[in-house]
C-alpha cells in the first residue's frame, strides 16, 4: 500500500532547517578546540580547526576516488543479458 502523502524531506524548508542544523552543530564542535585541551603530536595538529579541516578533506579524497573507481569498473547496462547471437 503507498502513501501518495509527499516525505518530509521533501519540503525546502525542512531541508534549509537541516542545513542550519549541522552548521550550528559543526560550528560549535571545532569551537569546542577552545576548551579540550588537545595533546598534539604534529606541529600542525596544533592549528586551529586542522581536524575540521583534515576531516574534510579526508571525505572529499574518498568521494573523488569513489567517482573514479566507479568509472573504472562501470559496466554497460546490458552486461547481465544473454548473449543471444
Amino acid at each position: 500500500m503507498m502513501d501518495d502523502r509527499p516525505h518530509w524531506l521533501d519540503d525546502p524548508r525542512n531541508v534549509r532547517l537541516l542545513w542550519r542544523g549541522f552548521l550550528v552543530v559543526l560550528a560549535l564542535v571545532v569551537a569546542a578546540e577552545l576548551v579540550v585541551a588537545l595533546h598534539p603530536h604534529f606541529a600542525v595538529e596544533s592549528l586551529f580547526g586542522f581536524y575540521a579541516v583534515y576531516g574534510f578533506a579526508a571525505c572529499a579524497v574518498m568521494i573523488v576516488g569513489a567517482k573514479l573507481l566507479g568509472f573504472l569498473l562501470k559496466r554497460p547496462d546490458t552486461y547481465y543479458e544473454a548473449d543471444d547471437e
